[in-house]
């Protein structure tokens, strides 16, 4: 369901937004060190989870480095992304890195995902938050859990409410609307390269229900960046790279204390589909 307040055709909006800046996605605005280290704590979980040789689905794979990083490591890797000219990153990947039929590319968007064949995989990902993204959550939900396998997994990461960092930094500037825009009951517009992303934030609670709704349960939830700054904060993290260490280290051991498992920029959150 389309919220009150937004366009007519946000997954238009969203689209363009991330088309515009395919070329330099691996860069800074896509790929810096903090993003890195979102992304490592995402691969980490699949790895930990799924054997090698796996069916998987990228939900939103963007230029394709996670799905990269994983057919090299013997799964099979089917990446979607609602982006056309992020899956021609992906292929553009692909074939660079040889990686024949173990990294797939489909330019297909989470709302589309009722395409794919019922039980076709062993598990999904979503990394850095395309999930937000999807206008209606509850039927993504519903369709993930027909082409995942009885038994199978959903691992994402996803842009939480309660980012201690950015409350404080906008509190701090006396911006609190800024500070309060994660509590936003629906999609809010989030500005990338001069278009729209249209982005729904959740609490790991919102979040899981959804998806509990539709026949899976919650094996493991950790705050990510819950010491260490959001991506935007780059440049800061840069001149105080021994800061961002030790607190990279405190969110390796306390972000998945609870409490703080709920916090963070964003949560890793493991679902398993109900046999």
């Amino acid at each position: 369901m389309t919220m009150p307040g937004t366009p007519a055709d946000p997954l238009a909006e969203t689209q363009v937004a991330f088309d515009s800046v395919a070329a330099d996605y691996d860069g800074p605005s896509g790929n810096n060190a903090l993003i890195q280290q979102l992304r490592a704590q995402t691969i980490a979980a699949v790895t930990r989870y799924v054997m090698p040789g796996s069916r998987l689905l990228d939900l939103g794979c963007g230029t394709g480095i996670d799905a990269e990083t994983l057919a090299r490591r013997g799964y099979h890797v089917t990446a979607t992304d609602w982006s056309a000219e992020m899956v021609r990153r992906t292929e553009q990947r692909a074939a660079a890195a040889d990686l024949g039929e173990r990294l797939q590319a489909r330019h297909l968007g989470i709302h589309e995902i009722g395409q794919l064949p019922a039980g076709a995989f062993d598990a999904a990902y979503s990394d850095l938050g395309p999930l937000n993204c999807v206008p209606d959550l509850d039927q993504a939900a519903r369709e993930l859990a027909l082409i995942i396998r009885p038994g199978g997994l959903l691992i994402a990461s996803v842009i939480g409410r309660l980012c201690p960092w950015e409350l404080a930094l906008f509190a701090a500037r006396g911006n609190w609307a800024r500070a309060r825009l994660r509590f936003a009951p629906g999609p809010v517009a989030v500005p990338l390269n001069g278009h729209t992303v249209w982005t729904r934030y959740f609490s790991p609670g919102e979040f899981e229900a959804v998806f509990r709704q539709a026949g899976f349960r919650r094996v493991e939830q950790r705050g990510l960046s819950v010491f260490v700054p959001p991506p935007y904060m780059d440049v800061f993290a840069a001149r105080h790279t021994r800061l961002i260490a030790a607190l990279a280290r405190l969110d390796q051991t306390m972000g998945g204390w609870p409490v703080l498992r709920g916090w963070g920029d964003h949560f890793l959150i493991v679902l398993q589909r109900k046999a």
